[in-house]
């Protein structure tokens, strides 16, 4: 399943709306939010059809899911947007990850907690909170609105020292570029250390570098650490292979034409995560060239001129230099 969906939910007192693009969506909000009337909704509306006085609007089927034969329905649903919310247990267990993993459906989770699981986006984690827009109408508008962003956290300010999620290519980039300006360089190692990463250079302003299309659950502890302490700030770009792609020093109007609008191309059934997408893009497309791309190990020819000044231009955010 693939591509942008809007979804409308509504009966003569509550009205949701929202718009998804990725194979995992995570709405947040505290008690008394409307979270769970959400789901009551879409489950009136399955159970007793137009009789429910409940509206669905998509051109994808929505439903929920849940209960401990979960595992035994899934497989046989396809091609439809899934509602499922922390009363269900399993959503935090390996075998929930792995059936997302493999399936063709796009998931829509309702939850307080983190989900270290699943590779969800920063910007694909929404709040909700109800408006009067309908107020005269006596019906209550309930909105969804990003918790956080790929842009939230950053600044012009040099940092003292930038953390990067991974050991990999991205690390070698990143460490070559922090060398050359004079500035402390580290891997955590995984998203799950980089708490740890940056809670051990506490007396330094930090730039945290990490892959933002996957950040998602590790995303309430760095920002419980931004809001503690001021000079630790986040750069999330979809990943380090979307800077690259993104730098147009890959040819082809595809790539570019792809990068508008992922979504539309972007099966996720075959990619658990759009990081993963968009490292099989940039290898595919850089295969038979001298910028033939390896995840694990950097290719020098993206530390040469014209090309790191092209990734590093897309990161029009970051002050690299003294101001």
């Amino acid at each position: 399943m693939k591509g942008k969906y809007r979804i409308v939910v509504q009966n003569n007192k509550l009205h949701y709306e929202l718009n998804i693009r990725r194979n995992i969506t995570i709405i947040r909000g505290d008690s008394a939010a409307g979270k769970t009337k959400l789901i009551n909704l879409l489950e009136q509306a399955t159970a007793l059809g137009e009789s429910s006085g409940v509206e669905v609007y998509c051109e994808r089927p929505c439903r929920t899911l849940r209960g401990n034969d979960w595992s035994l329905i899934l497989p046989n649903i396809h091609e439809t947007i899934i509602f499922l919310d922390e009363e269900n247990r399993f959503i935090k267990s390996q075998e929930f990850a792995a059936a997302v993993k493999s399936s063709d459906n796009y998931f829509v989770i309702i939850t307080r907690e983190d989900l270290p699981n699943l590779p969800y986006s920063v910007e694909e984690i929404y709040g909700i909170r109800a408006s009067g827009r309908y107020h005269d109408l006596k019906r209550t508008y309930n909105e969804l609105y990003h918790i956080y962003s790929a842009k939230t956290f950053i600044d012009k300010e040099r940092p003292e020292a930038v953390v990067v999620e991974d050991s990999n290519s991205g690390y070698e980039f990143f460490n070559t570029i922090c060398r050359e300006i004079g500035i402390i360089c580290a891997s955590a190692g995984g998203k799950s250390n980089l708490k740890t990463e940056v809670c051990r250079r506490s007396e330094e302003s930090v730039m945290v570098i990490a892959d933002g299309a996957a950040i998602g659950a590790e995303m309430n502890e760095l920002y419980q650490l931004m809001c503690h302490k001021t000079t630790i700030k986040c750069y999330l770009p979809e990943s380090f292979e979307w800077l690259i792609l993104k730098s147009g020093m890959i040819n082809g109007k595809t790539v570019q034409d792809i990068l508008h609008h992922p979504e539309d191309f972007i099966e996720s059934q075959q990619y658990f995560s759009w990081e993963r997408f968009f490292t099989a893009l940039l290898v595919e497309h850089t295969q038979d060239s001298y910028l033939k791309y390896n995840k694990s190990t950097l290719n020098k020819a993206y530390l040469h001129g014209k090309m790191k000044k092209a990734i590093m231009d897309v990161m029009e955010w970051l002050s690299w230099y003294e101001n």
